[in-house]
């Protein structure tokens, strides 16, 4: 996800989306220890989705 698409979106769907890529990403983890994935680096890049949304969250309510 791009910082355009995350800036266009309403704080509801920010803390939606936050919550829901954190499933996901603990998903992941769990699913990598037991056996390795096909493509590991969608860890890093939804780990790093996580970063953005939860820095523009931080952001807006300053």
């Amino acid at each position: 996800m791009k910082n355009t698409d995350i800036k266009n979106l309403t704080d509801a769907d920010l803390k939606e989306k936050l919550t829901h890529l954190k499933k996901d990403y603990a998903d992941l983890k769990i699913t990598h220890a037991v056996s390795a994935l096909e493509n590991p680096m969608q860890i890093q890049s939804l780990r790093r989705t996580i970063a953005r949304l939860a820095t523009e969250l931080t952001n807006r309510a300053l």
